[in-house]
């Protein structure tokens, strides 16, 4: 049987190693930045999986007294998920994308200590549902804020469709995901959907004294508040798993890979197809019903 190693040799939290993500512990702050700065830090199925990991990997010290997740340079928090990853998920392996997204979310909502999104630039779709799990949000003045599913025939149901009518209110949640609206930071403060806008260039500096503010606060009384403020939410975990499966018949559909393509490709979907193509199935079965086609051949009207 091998031996247990010491406690001294084990990996710490501040030393783990990942592809897609950087991750760091300084100062009692765990920093875990999206590092996929060529796609606007758009995520796949590895970048979830290593945020997953980092985070849950701060219950292995209690030092650490909040968190902060934020994107590689200055062009994006995150602009959600990689069309080139999407594109692959259908209705038989898109629970594998799906269980990864509310894994995240709920490792975030999960941690008893604060986790802080430091958004710079573009967060978008997925992007911003991110940011909408963790507990704070403070952006740069050149950030953008949006949920771009029905421009690319995506659903919004990892978090949006649950937490901004809570949070801005029913009808701009509505106007912000059936009409794609974007608003930028200094709006997003003013409807409060983030907490902060502050110039670009002192946004790590205003994170790191609110960090400096949850390191000399309680953290069993963070903890237990966290965990308090989270109830009413927590009982939408219904909402999340109906979500999610509506969301499992929307990848590999015609209409989202038509999103997608078109935003790849630079042009305008055409959705309005797959309208007109509705319409003619619908007129098809209701004229089948006026002419009895909905009865056995033999009982048919002659």
């Amino acid at each position: 049987m091998a031996k247990k190693k010491p406690a001294a040799n084990r990996r710490s939290t501040g030393e783990r190693h990942y592809t897609d993500i950087l991750y760091e512990v300084r100062d009692h702050v765990a920093w875990a930045t999206i590092n996929r700065p060529r796609v606007l830090n758009a995520f796949r199925e590895q970048t979830l999986d290593e945020l997953i990991d980092a985070l849950k990997s701060t219950r292995e010290d209690p030092s650490i007294a909040c968190a902060v997740v934020t994107g590689a340079g200055d062009k994006a928090f995150s602009a959600g998920g990689d069309f080139y990853a999407m594109k692959r998920l259908n209705w038989v392996n898109g629970a594998m994308w799906n269980d990864r997204m509310q894994g995240l979310a709920m490792t975030i909502r999960g941690l008893p200590i604060p986790v802080i999104a430091m958004v710079n630039g573009w967060c978008m779709g997925g992007g911003h549902e991110l940011a909408l799990w963790c507990d704070l949000v403070i952006a740069s003045e050149n950030a953008v804020l949006g949920q771009t599913g029905a421009r690319v025939g995506a659903c919004p149901t990892v978090g949006a469709t649950q937490y901004l009518p809570r949070i801005i209110g029913e009808r701009l949640a509505r106007e912000m995901i059936f009409c794609a609206r974007r608003f930028t930071a200094q709006e997003a403060v003013a409807i409060g959907l983030i907490n902060k806008c502050v110039p670009q260039s002192n946004l790590r500096k205003e994170t790191l004294a609110w960090c400096e503010t949850i390191k000399s606060h309680s953290p069993q009384t963070l903890r237990m508040t966290k965990k308090s403020l989270n109830f009413e939410s927590d009982l939408l975990y219904a909402s999340w798993q109906h979500g999610m499966e509506l969301l499992a018949h929307v990848w590999g559909s015609e209409e989202s890979l038509e999103g997608m393509d078109a935003f790849l490709e630079g042009r305008k979907p055409d959705f309005q197809r797959f309208r007109m193509r509705n319409k003619r199935d619908l007129e098809e079965y209701l004229d089948g019903c006026a002419k009895d086609l909905n009865a056995p051949p033999s009982m048919r009207r002659k």
